[in-house]
């Protein structure tokens, strides 16, 4: 074989081994309150369409402020409305306005071994609590619902002081499970994934505003249609089945 078949040969490989996988990965900025159910999700949409998709796990706040100063995502899975909108109103969406794909929902959750083991909402009130773990309610939809909670019970005032303030929702939990705080406000996703190692009651939904979760597809990202492909099987009747046994609602 001359050197010019030779190359000839090498290109047309490299050719259709590039054209065989040309996709890069969809890459997903997701609330942190998806992180226990969001992975076996992703294996099962890249086992139905070949697509291989990546998640980055962080608060609300922090991932639009990513995708607001160019971090390559493509699709923005949120824990509520008002920081996709932010995404949307500088002109980087996709979308008009977010679309809502699941409802969220606040509990008090604690270790078995805490002295609040036998738990309810009176544990709030108990003049012996300490410390009282929320996500950072400026960065993260689930705290602001916390503070909203504690507003509308009357006790936010009193447990201010208590208050211990994490990043995201995910490291409430950890907050409460390494000790650090003896009760936190955190996701019914979280509190599912520990349900082995914590107890949890629900905070009244009246009592804070409707967690709304919603997603956008990022302005000019190479993954367009694989985005929109996701959010049509996040929309699917199987995986709404299995976002509301791992903690989220509709959101209708």
């Amino acid at each position: 074989m001359s050197d010019l078949r030779r190359i000839l040969t090498l290109a047309i490989l490299a050719f259709f081994a590039f054209t065989a996988h040309p996709e890069q990965p969809l890459r997903i900025a997701a609330a942190a309150d998806l992180q226990p159910l969001l992975p076996p999700i992703l294996a099962q949409f890249t086992a139905q369409t070949g697509i291989h998709a990546e998640a980055s796990y962080k608060a609300s706040a922090t991932l639009a402020t990513a995708i607001m100063n160019g971090a390559p995502f493509d699709l923005f899975l949120a824990a509520d409305l008002s920081f996709p909108q932010k995404v949307i109103a500088a002109g980087l969406a996709e979308e008009s306005a977010p679309i809502p794909y699941a409802r969220g929902t606040l509990v008090l959750w604690t270790l078995n071994d805490s002295r609040f083991h036998q738990l309810s909402l009176n544990a709030l009130r108990d003049p012996e609590l300490k410390s009282l773990a929320i996500a950072n309610p400026d960065h993260a939809p689930y705290g602001r619902a916390a503070v909203a909670a504690l507003q509308h019970l009357g006790l936010y005032e009193s447990l201010k002081p208590k208050l211990v303030i994490a990043e995201n929702i995910a490291q409430t939990a950890q907050y409460v499970s390494s000790g650090n705080a003896e009760l936190g406000l955190i996701s019914l996703t979280s509190a599912l994934a520990l349900r082995n190692s914590g107890s949890y009651v629900p905070i009244p939904s009246e009592d804070y505003p409707r967690i709304l979760q919603g997603a956008i597809v990022v302005k000019n990202s190479p993954n367009t249609q694989a985005a929109n492909r996701f959010l049509n099987f996040l929309s699917s009747p199987a995986i709404g089945r299995q976002l509301q046994a791992g903690g989220l609602a509709l959101a209708h």
